[in-house]
C-alpha cells in the first residue's frame, strides 16, 4: 500500500468510528467543542464524587466523635 492509500483508509476508519459515536468528523470545530464539553462534564462529575466522599467521611467521623463524647459524659455522670 502507498502512503496515500494508508492515509485514505485511516481517515475513512476514523470518520466511520466517529459517525458511529454520533459525531460529525467533517465539522472539526464542533467536534472539538463537543469533546471539550465532555471533558468539563467528566471533571465536574469527578469533583462532585470527591465532595460526596468527603461529606460521607465527615458525617461518619462526626457520628463517631459524638458517640464517644456521649459515652464519656455517661461514664463521668455515674
Amino acid at each position: 500500500m502507498t502512503e496515500a492509500e494508508i492515509k485514505t483508509v485511516v481517515e475513512t476508519t476514523v470518520s466511520n468510528v466517529l459517525a458511529n459515536l454520533g459525531l460529525d468528523a467533517q465539522d472539526r470545530k464542533e467536534l472539538q467543542a463537543d469533546l471539550i464539553h465532555l471533558r468539563k462534564w467528566r471533571k465536574s462529575v469527578e469533583q462532585a464524587q470527591s465532595y460526596t466522599f468527603k461529606a460521607v467521611i465527615t458525617v461518619i467521623a462526626t457520628g463517631f466523635v459524638g458517640a464517644v463524647w456521649m459515652g464519656i459524659k455517661t461514664a463521668l455522670g455515674k
